[in-house]
C-alpha cells in the first residue's frame, strides 16, 4: 500500500511547479492550505456517506479521493508522507486507547 501512497506522493510533489490551469492538484494546492482542507472535509463526508450507505465500489472510490485529498492538505502545510509514517511507526504496538489517553493528558 506505501508503494500506491508514494507514488501520489511523488506526483503531488512533482505537480506542485505546474501551470495551476494545466493541474487539479496544481489548482487546489494554489488556493491555500485552508482550501486544501475544505475539499477534503468534502470528500471525507462523502465516504461516511457511502459506508453508511454500504455500497462498497462507491466506498472505495470515495476512499481513494479521501486518501489524494488528505495528501493534498498534507503538502499544503508541509507535513510529508514520512512524517505521518514516523508518526505511524511511533504508535506502532501501543493500545489505541493508551496512545489516545497520552494524547489528552
Amino acid at each position: 500500500m506505501s508503494d500506491s501512497l508514494d507514488r501520489l506522493w511523488r506526483t503531488i510533489e512533482a505537480r506542485r511547479e505546474v501551470d495551476p490551469d494545466e493541474s487539479w492538484t496544481a489548482k487546489l494546492l494554489s488556493k491555500g492550505p485552508e482550501k486544501c482542507a475544505e475539499k477534503f472535509g468534502e470528500e471525507a463526508v462523502e465516504a461516511v456517506i457511502e459506508a453508511v450507505k454500504g455500497d462498497r465500489a462507491a466506498l472505495t472510490r470515495e476512499a481513494a479521493d479521501v486518501l489524494y485529498h488528505l495528501c493534498i492538505m498534507l503538502a499544503s502545510r508541509e507535513v510529508t508522507l514520512d512524517d505521518v509514517y514516523a508518526e505511524l511507526d511511533r504508535r506502532a504496538g501501543q493500545s489505541g486507547l493508551i496512545e489516545k489517553a497520552n494524547r489528552d493528558a
